[in-house]
């Protein structure tokens, strides 16, 4: 820890990353757990099943809101009251999914989850970049995405298992006890990390925004952290049809493959600690980087050639994507540890940079897609180079 929290000494760092790191699933909770009860909500809400579609885009819509909500929230008030308050309006707005008997109703309030759930994300960066130099807030970063890490892993299976057993209402119920019980965790090990004479009044908020996105030490890393992003939503996008369709993979076996590379990437921000420990972060970085580009061409290469077939994409697939278990931690703490002033709006436009490119990336594979693995291949390439590219642009910190 580099500084005391305002008014006491700094928390137990295992304690606040299970705070944190549950507060930072809200999103994948949110997301994953309902998918298997799409047709199910359709049938008793009475609405096509592209209507019930669309609550999971308002939901992605409400958490790119959120971010400068509760970014300008957490550098104008502080941390703490901000998180607490996305939690609880994480938990009343699940409870109202769960009650709700209109898709106008569900849509309403998984807008208002998404941009509640935001909450999750940002303020947490921001009270990380409180505590830690940019060395430790790689290793905390780490051990946050461990814990909320398991999240992508457990909830499809939980969703599942609970739709088939109760329906898809009690998927929200539990979605709720998640949110209840960050806002228990935090208000028990969140302490407030926001002098107060580092507070800005609202009228600056808007130039402390257009001040740190005009830094290069902040719009560098944050833009090679989004094109990261763009190599994972690439292959989220395509994934089902490139695996299915294109290499005649079973379709109970899909979901097994699929959580095989959430356990890799959990194995890449486990590795991430440990090595962070013994080795200076900067070479790390290159050298995940680097694989990752090399990864993402060899997918190209097996796509367009088709040798090795299925087995050798897949192998290539996890090299690539593996990495970002290993640059996400570094990264976000580079791209956060110039601005002490400025956490808050530094975590919200990163944030947002994320969503969009992220989206930009889903688009994108809807567009291209040819019915063959080349497109995904190629977009999880080129954003892998980009991001190699940019990290080549941030500015070097002794």
């Amino acid at each position: 820890m580099t500084q005391t929290t305002v008014g006491g000494p700094a928390p137990d760092p295992v304690r606040l990353a299970w705070a944190l790191g549950l507060a930072s699933a809200f999103g994948p909770f949110a997301i994953d757990m309902y998918l298997p009860a799409f047709p199910a909500i359709a049938a008793e809400l009475s609405c096509p099943v592209g209507t019930v579609q669309m609550t999971l885009a308002v939901f992605l819509l409400g958490l790119a809101a959120g971010q400068v909500l509760w970014g300008s929230l957490a550098d104008r008030i502080g941390r703490r009251l901000p998180l607490l308050a996305g939690c609880l309006l994480f938990t009343l707005s699940s409870i109202l999914c769960a009650l709700t008997d209109s898709i106008e109703l569900l849509l309403a309030a998984r807008f208002v989850m998404g941009v509640a759930g935001s909450a999750g994300s940002v303020v947490p960066r921001a009270i990380v970049r409180d505590l830690f130099e940019e060395a430790e807030a790689a290793r905390f970063y780490a051990l946050t995405m461990l814990i909320g890490g398991i999240a992508p892993v457990v909830a499809p299976v939980l969703g599942g298992l609970l739709f088939e057993a109760v329906g898809w209402r009690p998927i929200f119920w539990s979605i709720a006890a998640i949110g209840a019980a960050s806002f228990v965790l935090t208000a028990a090990l969140v302490p407030e990390t926001l002098s107060p004479a580092a507070t800005r009044p609202a009228a600056g908020l808007l130039r402390t925004y257009a001040w740190v996105l005009s830094r290069r030490a902040f719009l560098a890393p944050a833009l090679a952290l989004g094109c990261s992003f763009g190599m994972l939503f690439s292959y989220i996008t395509s994934s089902s049809l490139v695996f299915i369709t294109v290499y005649g993979v079973p379709p109970g076996r899909f979901g097994l493959l699929f959580g095989a590379v959430s356990l890799v990437l959990y194995g890449g921000a486990l590795a991430s600690r440990w090595l962070l420990q013994h080795r200076a972060a900067a070479p790390l970085l290159r050298l995940a980087s680097l694989v990752a580009v090399a990864g993402g061409f060899g997918l190209v290469a097996c796509a367009w050639t088709g040798w090795g077939g299925f087995p050798l994409f897949f192998a290539l697939l996890l090299v690539s994507l593996s990495n970002l278990g290993l640059l996400f931690p570094i990264v976000t703490a580079m791209t956060m540890q110039p601005f002490p002033t400025a956490a808050g709006a530094a975590s919200a436009l990163l944030g947002i940079l994320q969503f969009l490119i992220g989206a930009l990336a889903g688009a994108l594979s809807g567009l291209i897609h040819d019915g063959t693995a080349l497109p995904m291949a190629c977009q999880i390439a080129l954003f892998a180079l980009a991001t190699w590219l940019l990290l080549g642009l941030t500015p070097s910190r002794r």
